[in-house]
């Protein structure tokens, strides 16, 4: 026998053998090569999970938990609360360079667009007239909170940044509690400024 005519028939035997054992069972997914990489193994919240009474996997946290990273801040969306976190609320972090420098890299993401790289209320989006009536820092610039914004506490500014005010919306979201408060910092080098 010749011995393409061999690999020929091997070839042509192994193809039928291949396609006729893929027909068998059409329930079947056949043969899965490492399954744990995409079938997770652990229960999607959405799933009855017979482990638990209520059959949820789901389940409520305990009381009186908190989410890991979560820190808690006592002081409401007020005026009350404002003028509480001004008079309690003090900036733990220690007033060096390093701070310093992140909380002016954080003031240039985060506050700089509208209030301005110097604290003058002359952001990019002020200038192209997006909005307007954003306070300076310094000089005669009137919170609207009452009081001179030269004259903000640390307190108060923290709440401003975990809140918003006004046109200024919320940035707690976007800024963890240390980087608030280095961004306080930074704020209140910007206040002696002039």
């Amino acid at each position: 026998m010749n011995k393409t005519r061999i690999v020929s028939i091997a070839f042509f035997a192994l193809t039928a053998a291949v396609s006729f054992s893929s027909c068998r069972n059409k329930q079947s997914p056949g043969w899965e090569y490492a399954p744990n990489m995409y079938e997770p193994m652990s229960f999607r919240a959405d799933q009855p999970n017979p482990n638990f009474a209520n059959g949820s996997t789901a389940q409520t946290p305990p009381p009186n938990t908190d989410p890991i990273g979560f820190v808690k801040y006592e002081y409401a969306n007020t005026k009350e609360g404002y003028e509480a976190a001004g008079a309690e609320l003090v900036n733990p972090l220690p007033l060096n360079s390093e701070n310093l420098i992140s909380g002016k890299k954080y003031y240039t993401v985060y506050c700089g667009p509208c209030h301005g790289d110097a604290g003058d209320g002359k952001g990019h989006l002020v200038q192209i007239e997006k909005y307007s009536g954003v306070p300076s820092y310094y000089g005669d610039a009137a919170s609207s909170r009452g009081g001179m914004m030269k004259d903000l506490s640390a307190g108060k500014i923290y709440h401003t940044i975990m809140y918003g005010l006004n046109n200024m919306g919320s940035h707690a979201s976007q800024l963890t509690p240390d980087e608030r408060w280095k961004v306080v910092m930074y704020v209140q080098q910007l206040q002696k400024t002039q």
